[in-house]
């Protein structure tokens, strides 16, 4: 691409009013920030720098990325520390027109440690509050269960949830996907349901039995979304079925180039051609070194994707959203804007 029409591409995609369904607020953890952490909470690391920090990023897989991310976690102590946390990723996605977001947060690896549920949820709600008056980015919490713990785990971590309904608009399902399917967890997803909360599950990208954990997702669970699925396209029954159900399909094209080595372009592209509702996000933006901006541009580089291609990609992230109608029918409004 010549540098005028990259220049022109960078321009529009910033101009964008995008919303984020698939980031994890501890995989916005920069370097920087685990080193201020640390030094904090009298913690001492076992890299000297932040640019020690990042060579370590090793990781080829989804179990060797995970064994990175949790011990990264360990200098998230207090309130405050979850508060920073959550503003520092508001601040960036607010610089690149970010303006609704539905992130993760996973308590259990926090509790597992000693900090309290309330420590973690009050600590990021006192953020979104924040960054919805100061920033204008409005959000709505998911809370995730680790999927290599116990379903006994996820359902003590929802009950200890409940006096914080009004602070969630929905739960899912991250982590080791290795013999942890979707049903080992339908209970726990039966109870949120009842709750008043939305539901998704990870289908990560070539995990084993992924087609009939997606499947699991759909006939057994009931989701109203799910993250990543991108193997879904192994399958013309499924890929049917999510369509019918307009169904939002959250992907992460930089840490897919990461994670399985393939930026999942041609996929994408034919999620759209299949009527499936594919949307782009940042997943862990920290790690993967690339926030939204960064993953719509790779579309741009690599696959050749076009502004009406970012734009069907985007408004499927509003359509698909689980925000108000009245709000979501003002950002598609603003969107529509966009030239």
């Amino acid at each position: 691409m010549q540098e005028s029409a990259k220049e022109s591409m960078l321009d529009f995609v910033q101009k964008l009013p995008k919303a984020e369904l698939h980031v994890h607020l501890e995989g916005t953890l920069e370097p920087e920030h685990i080193f201020s952490l640390a030094k904090r909470n009298g913690i001492e690391l076992e890299y000297q720098t932040p640019e020690e920090v990042v060579a370590a990023y090793d990781f080829h897989d989804l179990p060797s990325f995970l064994t990175i991310y949790y011990a990264a976690m360990n200098v998230l102590r207090t309130e405050e520390d979850f508060y920073e946390l959550a503003m520092h990723y508001f601040e960036r996605a607010a610089a690149q027109n970010v303006v609704y977001v539905e992130p993760f947060f996973d308590p259990q690896g926090h509790t597992s440690r000693g900090v309290a549920f309330d420590t973690v949820i009050n600590g990021i709600h006192r953020a979104q509050q924040e960054a919805a008056t100061t920033l204008g980015v409005e959000s709505n919490l998911i809370l995730c269960f680790l999927r290599d713990m116990s379903a006994e785990s996820a359902a003590e971590h929802l009950e200890m949830a409940i006096p914080h309904l009004d602070k969630l608009i929905g739960v899912g399902l991250d982590s080791d996907e290795k013999d942890n399917p979707p049903a080992k967890f339908a209970a726990v997803f039966a109870r949120a349901r009842e709750l008043g909360l939305k539901l998704t599950m990870h289908c990560d990208v070539n995990q084993k039995d992924i087609l009939e954990h997606i499947g699991e997702c759909l006939d057994l669970i009931g989701v109203d979304r799910i993250d990543h699925g991108v193997n879904a396209l192994e399958d013309d029954a499924l890929c049917k079925e999510i369509a019918r159900r307009g169904l939002g399909l959250t992907v992460c094209p930089v840490s897919n180039r990461f994670v399985v080595q393939n930026l999942t372009g041609d996929e994408i592209r034919d999620m759209l051609a299949r009527g499936m509702k594919a949307t782009i996000n940042s997943d862990d933006p920290a790690y993967f070194r690339a926030y939204m901006n960064e993953n719509l541009m790779a579309l741009v580089d690599d696959a050749d994707f076009s502004k009406d291609e970012l734009m069907t990609l985007t408004r499927n992230a509003f359509e698909v959203s689980w925000m108000n109608e009245a709000r979501k029918a003002d950002y598609l409004a603003r969107l529509e804007q966009v030239h």
